[in-house]
């Protein structure tokens, strides 16, 4: 895919954002990286047309990463997205979702570097981690998932994800424009949120969906051991 055929792809309706918060409004600006379906990169588009599902339809795709952080209890660093949220709002998920941008830092694709230091940026801007708590040597890079879901009528996903493990005590100050609320659980407490969200009585992000119902099980109980599942080379397509 060359830039011309990148350019056919992005529409940029006029989306009224009047109604939606300020503070997320702002971050639409955030240049994401384009890739292509087997994650090479593209080119660069803002965050807001990655997201627009009028452009996800023609195949616009982005690089993403999602991070699981368990303590040294073995318990599972959850939050709820706050209200705010353009995409998948009030809805829990894994520790932290974001993106690598489209900066010298953030593109550097060597052992994933880049995608392991938005990931440090992303859990001090959300959840308030000290940056030194997580330096990207003990951000643990296994594999990429390729998935797509909608948010609703005008905003959705379409991401191939790094995912990406820490395991340790960190100190947390939440942001709350960007988490309602947040919990440390266990695999049955996991177990049983993915019951009550098939039952409708809570809200969980797709992404966070599927990789609990497919990995999350099998890498969590084997914490001191996931050098087995690290696999660079594939893409799973969900």
């Amino acid at each position: 895919m060359n830039l011309g055929q990148i350019r056919h792809l992005v529409t940029m309706p006029e989306i009224n954002t009047d109604n939606l918060d300020k503070q997320q409004v702002q971050l639409l600006a955030e240049m994401c990286i384009l890739i292509d379906e087997n994650d090479n990169k593209i080119g660069a588009e803002t965050k807001k047309n990655c997201h627009l599902n009028e452009n996800i339809k023609k195949g616009l795709l982005h690089r993403a990463f999602s991070v699981f952080l368990f303590n040294t209890e073995n318990k599972l660093l959850l939050q709820q997205r706050s209200d705010a949220k353009i995409t998948f709002p009030g809805c829990f998920t894994n520790t932290c979702c974001s993106h690598p941008l489209s900066n010298p830092g953030e593109l550097e694709e060597n052992d994933a570097i880049g995608v392991r230091r938005a990931a440090q940026r992303r859990l001090q801007a959300e959840l308030g981690i000290p940056m030194e708590q997580v330096p990207p040597e003990e951000i643990n890079y296994l594999t990429r998932i390729h998935y797509k879901a909608q948010s609703d009528s005008i905003w959705g996903e379409h991401e191939i994800d790094y995912i990406l493990f820490v395991r340790k005590n960190v100190t947390l100050n939440p942001d709350p424009n960007e988490i309602k609320s947040y919990m440390y659980v266990s695999k049955e407490e996991v177990e049983e949120m993915l019951k009550k969200a098939t039952r409708g009585e809570i809200k969980i992000t797709p992404w966070f969906q599927i990789i609990a119902e497919t990995f999350l099980f099998k890498w969590w109980d084997n914490l001191s051991h996931l050098h087995q599942f690290v696999d660079h080379d594939k893409i799973h397509r969900m």
